[in-house]
Order: C-alpha cells, then sequence, then structure tokens
C-alpha cells in the first residue's frame, strides 16, 4: 500500500524530531495481518501524506527492520503471526537503552501485562484495536512527540551525568569520576594480574602565570596543555584534573619504567615547546611523580604518586620521580630519570 513519503517540514508539523529522522526512514511500519486494520491506518496516514509499509508476519518484520531504514513508529499487531509476541518484543527490544524507535502495540484494552510493559519501556504506548480511523493520526502523533521528548530527556539526563565526571575547564576527567575509574581498573588488576601506574604530573609557576595572564587566559593555556598530551594517550589510559594545575594519569597495563619513559616524552613534546596565549609565547615547566599499583587501593597508589611529585618538585622544575627504587632495573636509571633543568629557558 504505497503512499507519499513524509516530507521534513510535514514531519515538523507533526512534532516529529528532524535529528530523529537522521537515523530513522520518514515512514512508518504496521506488522498485522489484518487487512481491515491495515487498511484502517493505512486511511488515516494518507490524508497526512505519510508512507506506510506493512509486515503480515514476525519474520517480515524482523527481517523489514533488520535490512530496511529504521522507520519513524512501528505498530505490531499482538495477533501478528509467526512468533509469540513476547519473543518478538525481545528481538525488537534486545536491551532496555534500545530506543531506535517508537513501538507501539495494537491490542485490546484492560491487559495489565502490557501496562507492565509500557511503565518498563518495553514498548511506548498501547492503542486500542477498535481506534475509530478519525483518530489513527491523532494517537500517533502523540506517540511520537512523546519519543521524542523521551530522548531528549535521556540526553539531557546523560549530559548532567557527564558534567558531573567532568572538570568543567579542561573537559577531562574530575577527580572523583578519575578516583571510581582508578577502583575499577584495580579490580581488573587483581582479577587477571595485570600491569597498571599511576602518573601525577604538575605545571609549575602556575599562580604566577594565572595572575599574569588573568583566569580566561590561563583556563586557555590549561587546555592546550591538555590537547598535547591526549595526543600521546592511548584510548584506554585514564586522565583527569586534580587541583589548579595539577593532573593524574592512569595507565593500564603499563610498568613503572614505561610509565617513565611516557613522563619523558611529555616533558619533550608537551612542555618543552611553547604555549601560544594571549599574544604571547608561554613555557611552562612540570614535575612528575609516578607509582605502580600492585593491586593496591587506588587511595595508596595515588599517595604514593603524589609524595614522589613532590620529591620531583623539591628538586627542581623538570624532575622525574618514582616511588619505585630502580637500583637493579635495567636499563640504568639515568636512562629514565631527569636530572632537574633549572637552568632551561622558560
Amino acid at each position: 500500500m504505497p503512499f507519499p513519503k513524509i516530507s521534513l517540514s510535514r514531519a515538523d508539523a507533526w512534532g516529529v524530531d528532524t535529528h530523529m529522522l537522521v537515523d530513522t526512514h520518514p515512514d512508518f511500519l504496521v506488522a498485522s495481518n489484518s487487512a481491515e486494520l491495515v487498511a484502517a491506518v493505512g486511511a488515516s496516514l494518507s490524508d497526512n501524506n505519510m508512507q506506510l509499509r506493512t509486515a503480515d508476519s514476525a519474520e517480515i518484520l524482523l527481517e523489514a527492520i533488520r535490512t530496511a531504514p529504521v522507520p519513524c513508529l512501528v505498530l505490531l499487531d499482538i495477533e501478528l503471526p509467526g512468533m509469540p509476541i513476547e519473543q518478538l518484543l525481545a528481538r525488537l527490544r534486545p536491551g532496555a537503552d534500545d530506543r531506535r524507535f517508537p513501538l507501539v502495540l495494537i491490542s485490546d484494552d484492560g491487559i495489565p501485562d502490557w501496562r507492565d510493559r509500557l511503565a518498563e519501556g518495553i514498548i511506548d504506548d498501547i492503542f486500542p484495536r477498535n481506534t475509530p480511523p478519525l483518530f489513527w493520526h491523532i494517537r500517533i502523533e502523540i506517540a511520537l512527540r512523546t519519543f521524542r521528548d523521551l530522548r531528549e530527556l535521556e540526553h539531557l539526563r546523560e549530559n548532567l551525568a557527564l558534567e558531573g565526571e567532568t572538570d568543567p575547564v579542561t573537559g577531562i576527567h574530575n577527580r572523583a569520576a578519575l578516583l571510581s575509574m582508578l577502583f575499577r581498573e584495580t579490580d581488573r588488576v587483581q582479577r587477571m594480574n595485570t600491569l597498571l601506574s599511576v602518573m601525577a604530573f604538575a605545571i609549575d609557576d602556575f599562580e604566577h602565570w594565572s595572575e599574569r595572564l588573568g583566569s580566561a587566559a590561563w583556563e586557555d593555556l590549561l587546555k592546550q596543555v591538555v590537547a598535547r598530551v591526549q595526543r600521546l594517550l592511548r584510548s584506554y589510559d585514564l586522565f583527569g584534573r586534580m587541583g589548579a594545575a595539577g593532573f593524574v594519569l592512569g595507565l593500564p597495563g603499563c610498568s613503572c619504567v614505561n610509565a617513565i619513559l611516557l613522563a619523558e616524552r611529555i616533558r619533550e613534546e608537551v612542555f618543552f615547546r611553547p604555549f601560544r596565549c594571549g599574544g604571547m609565547a608561554v613555557r611552562l615547566a612540570t614535575n612528575f611523580g609516578i607509582a605502580p599499583s600492585h593491586g593496591r587501593s587506588p587511595l595508596v597508589v595515588l599517595r604514593e604518586a603524589e609524595q614522589a611529585l613532590q620529591a620531583a618538585q623539591a628538586a627542581g622544575p623538570e624532575t622525574i620521580r618514582s616511588s619505585r627504587d630502580f637500583s637493579e632495573m635495567r636499563p640504568a636509571p639515568a636512562n629514565f630519570l631527569s636530572e632537574p633543568a633549572m637552568g632551561r629557558a622558560r
């Protein structure tokens, strides 16, 4: 039963989220083997220039969703042959977060099980089978608008949760979020006997540069630092801000020696090159402290990394220190541990 496709202007008029139509096709799929029901829905949609596709069995419905563009809405008759309705719902919505399209059941009123599914979010609405043809398009419009509003609410909640986990200036993890991720990573270390190292580093003279540049320029400088560091990290490395000018890296699968090598690389490729800020070239110096996990509490490991950082700061700018004794490591510590670089130009 071909009908003209709905235009985006018509979709806006109906309250359909045009951003949603980027991922879905602007047509409707009716899954029923009742010619009378399909005709009633089709007549209502054709009056509003909407396209209708049909599926008269569970197999055809699943194939249509799997191979064809995702529909704008699916109307599913509970009497659709080919598969028990509960099994079909599980195939259409394998997870509670699967919200690719609104799914509306066509069923008789007064069935408690379906109302439970509606409350659980398995289905988005229930239409009575005896809905008058005049009201099909009104019910569909309400279902589309509700689905759009729920998706916008979900996105808002996701953004709020993300804001609670990130540093508002740099966009990387804040202290609480980073510690939470370090605890999860430590569980992996304990279960699989893998490596994990923690690196703390801090920018020297941040108060001087903050006062000289102003808060806006200083924040821009921090963003540049973060961007340079991120280019050197793996996708699964953990990166967080732990103070005004302090940062922490969680490095899964990384030995203490390799973490020191990374610190050397960050020192060379991030901080030896000047930053452009406020129309001037700014040369920053930093120090690094590193500690291995060995499956211990992240609070203990982080404290050791911060103590190593304090030792590096006491030794002078651009120094790397580790909580481990490398006297018996090969290659020799001189190949890894840096000397203070007090005389280097800032």
